[in-house]
């Protein structure tokens, strides 16, 4: 799984449209091997993009959970502590 997708289901706030849209880039580039499509391929390649959008879009309204929503700064404060744990700090290089 290409590392840059986030989970976007139950947030509050909920994913924006911009969230989705740049998970399904990255999940088209990752499966496409591209990150810039030539122009032979770049209709199919944006074309790919939406729908992959539009699907996961729909996914995400039509999941249903009795979970409080997660909060984006505290997972993001997860995050960046399993790093420091994982990777150390910069202090430390």
């Amino acid at each position: 799984m290409c590392r840059n997708i986030r989970p976007l289901f139950n947030f509050d706030p909920p994913a924006t449209d911009e969230e989705i849209e740049a998970a399904a880039l990255q999940f088209v580039r990752k499966i496409s091997g591209f990150t810039k499509p030539s122009k032979a391929n770049e209709e199919a390649f944006h074309t790919a993009v939406a729908e992959v959008a539009s699907v996961a879009r729909q996914l995400l309204h039509s999941l249903e959970t009795n979970a409080e929503p997660r909060n984006r700064e505290v997972e993001k404060e997860r995050a960046r502590e399993r790093n420091e744990k994982r990777f150390g700090t910069a202090e430390q290089k």
